[in-house]
């Protein structure tokens, strides 16, 4: 049981000691590779962009936005349906269930029966962002102004109410919130790509694998342009027709036939447990699920907290120390725009396409997924601590100090509440991010989970991923509870409001 009140100070302890237990146990030697060898090639390449494969480019690029925008439009009509009963136990726990599978691992299971397809590709999307949708739009909903609803006739039904009343008021908020889901949904969409499905990850493993940095720079330089760019092109009147565009270029997208029955095969037997496929016992799925849960859930979990724990704090060390220059009075302009312009790369680029870079350099072990949680959640919660410091140097005297003084006795005494906040809310993100980086080789869940798929035993991919969405949703809820014995002030730039959905926003708007 936690006490009703935790101070700051002992809630950082605790997490600085828990990961310094954890420490021991990471594996975060470079294995077996020449990390500035390949870092000057890499930088070699950076420097000499190779924009030659425009035709192999371009069209990954352009898969990576109609899958996001085809993707976000379904996941956001299913949760603007469903947010209206959100409050029923049955949806609620539907919404959770959608949106605690990560993407990869829904494209992962939704290929074995739609293939290596576009469909695949907008489901995998599509699918846990209709959680995520109604979850906000209900807490939207409940948020709204109730004066509207006071000022129509009595007897009006529940429809017109919403249609008049409700919606006009928090239609401007759904809308931010729904481009903020298009950049996550850009992101999600490239990633797809390293498990085969023909967005800019495919074409960034392709290159890599290859050794020409250059095109591989080209393709990184395309990406953050066109998620620093998304406010401008994705405008309310253009909305039907990106939505048309990508519907056409997704129906367009040819893919090699599964073969009729498919989903009942799948239903019916992939995922039912091997010793019930088998006609044996009750004892017999016991015998067959233990050695599962000791021999690769436990082990999975435990390497995932490990990992998670460590790039929690090292999150928590980078984003306060890039706040601080990130406020002009504190470094001046070109040192904060400097700054803002690393931070603005880093939130773009998705941590698992960063591990898959620090991959190419350490090798094979933790090291690479802690540096890529760290650095990408470090700089959401760096760009928005700094952005809240800003906002607040105009109410100082004039005669208040400058540089690391200004931060240091005014700024950062003030921020760190919010700033602690945004850390534990991150924390879940951190560890549901930390279970999908045993795709490329780190020994979390995500490490069994591609090993099952290969092995093509399905019903252990399922048992690994109930363990995955037991554990992100334990920690969300110790993380709200934690959020709420330290008492939260609440910030400014729009992440008022009971939900974490404002603070999630807040947090990675690019803008």
């Amino acid at each position: 049981m936690l006490p009703e009140t935790l101070s700051r100070r002992s809630v950082v302890l605790l997490f600085v000691a828990a990961a310094a237990l954890a420490l021991p146990f990471a594996d975060i030697a470079p294995a077996g590779h020449d990390p500035w060898a390949v870092l000057g090639r890499m930088a070699r390449g950076a420097l000499s962009p190779d924009f030659g494969a425009v035709d192999r480019i371009g069209r990954a690029l352009w898969l990576t936005v109609t899958f996001a925008i085809a993707g976000v439009a379904a996941g956001a009509a299913a949760g603007f349906v469903l947010a209206p009963f959100y409050g029923a136990r049955p949806v609620r726990a539907l919404c959770i269930a959608l949106r605690s599978v990560h993407e990869l691992f829904w494209a992962l299971l939704l290929m074995q029966v739609l293939g290596i397809s576009a469909a695949t590709g907008v489901l995998a999307i599509a699918l846990p962002y209709a959680g995520i949708f109604a979850k906000v739009f209900s807490e939207q909903m409940d948020e709204a102004d109730p004066a509207p609803l006071a000022a129509l006739p009595p007897g009006t039904d529940a429809l017109s109410r919403f249609l008049y009343a409700r919606l006009p008021v928090i239609r401007g908020q759904m809308w931010t919130y729904t481009i903020y889901r298009l950049e996550c949904g850009m992101r999600s969409s490239a990633v797809l790509g390293f498990v085969g499905l023909p967005t800019l990850g495919f074409q960034l493993d392709g290159f890599f694998k290859l050794g020409d940095y250059g095109a591989a720079s080209a393709i990184l330089i395309l990406y953050v342009l066109l998620i620093a760019s998304l406010r401008h092109w994705m405008r309310p009147r253009l909305v039907l027709p990106w939505i048309a565009a990508a519907l056409v270029s997704v129906l367009m997208v040819r893919s090699p036939p599964m073969g009729s029955g498919a989903l009942w095969r799948f239903l019916s037997q992939d995922i039912v447990p091997a010793p019930l496929r088998r006609g044996e016992g009750a004892g017999a799925v016991w015998d067959w699920l233990q050695p599962l849960l000791t021999g690769q859930a436990l082990p999975g979990l435990i390497a995932t907290l490990i990992v998670g724990q460590i790039a929690l704090v090292l999150t928590g060390a980078l984003a306060f120390a890039a706040s601080g220059p990130l406020v002009p009075r504190v470094s001046g302009r070109i040192g904060a725009a400097a700054t803002h312009l690393v931070l603005v790369i880093l939130r773009s680029l998705p941590e698992y396409m960063l591990a898959y870079l620090f991959l190419q350099v350490f090798g094979p072990s933790m090291l690479p997924a802690i540096l890529a949680l760290a650095l990408h959640n470090g700089a959401i919660i760096g760009h928005l601590t700094g952005r809240e410091g800003a906002a607040l140097v105009p109410g100082l005297r004039r005669d208040a100090p400058r540089g690391l003084s200004l931060w240091g006795y005014e700024l950062a005494p003030r921020l760190f509440g919010p700033f602690l906040a945004l850390c534990l809310y991150r924390w879940e993100i951190i560890l549901r991010e930390t279970a999908v980086m045993g795709l490329l080789g780190v020994a979390t869940l995500g490490f069994f989970v591609d090993m099952a798929v290969a092995e093509l035993r399905m019903d252990r991919v399922l048992v690994l991923l109930v363990a995955t969405g037991l554990m992100t949703s334990a920690v969300d809820a110790l993380s709200r509870a934690l959020r709420r014995r330290v008492g939260r002030a609440p910030l400014r730039s729009g992440a008022e409001g009971r939900g974490g959905a404002a603070v999630e926003m807040a947090a990675d708007r690019t803008a």
